[in-house]
């Protein structure tokens, strides 16, 4: 059976999109393709884009518990965490506390609060 749709793009709530955009362009080395103070967009190299949009009093998730649970999450493959981590903080993100990977893959937050992760890139 073959489907209607073409996927797009995955859209984010935060409190300043051209902030987060340009966060993601640089971890990814993607491409700010829109820019403005209510919405902005990265063409991801080789996946679908992400946007960006602007919600006046954005709550970041709590996570991994709490009264905002997460309801999405991004995985992005890497070479090595701790590098990827150390990226991440220049950026002006964070690690949670709780990290479940075990070594294979580390929670890491965008600088509006959003959990992601960072796996090691199989083979």
């Amino acid at each position: 059976m073959s489907g209607i749709a073409e996927f797009a793009a995955v859209t984010i709530d935060c409190p300043e999109p051209p902030a987060l955009a340009a966060f993601y362009a640089a971890l990814t080395g993607g491409e700010i393709t829109y820019d403005t103070a209510e919405a902005a967009a990265v063409k991801l190299p080789g996946g679908p884009d992400v946007y960006f949009q602007g919600v006046a009093g954005h709550r970041p998730p709590t996570w991994p518990e709490g009264d905002r649970p997460q309801q999405f999450h991004l995985d992005l493959y890497v070479d090595d965490l701790d590098k990827a981590e150390a990226r991440v903080a220049e950026l002006g993100g964070t690690r949670p506390q709780f990290q479940p990977g075990e070594g294979r893959w580390r929670v890491l937050a965008d600088p509006a609060g959003h959990p992601f992760c960072v796996c090691l890139r199989q083979g």
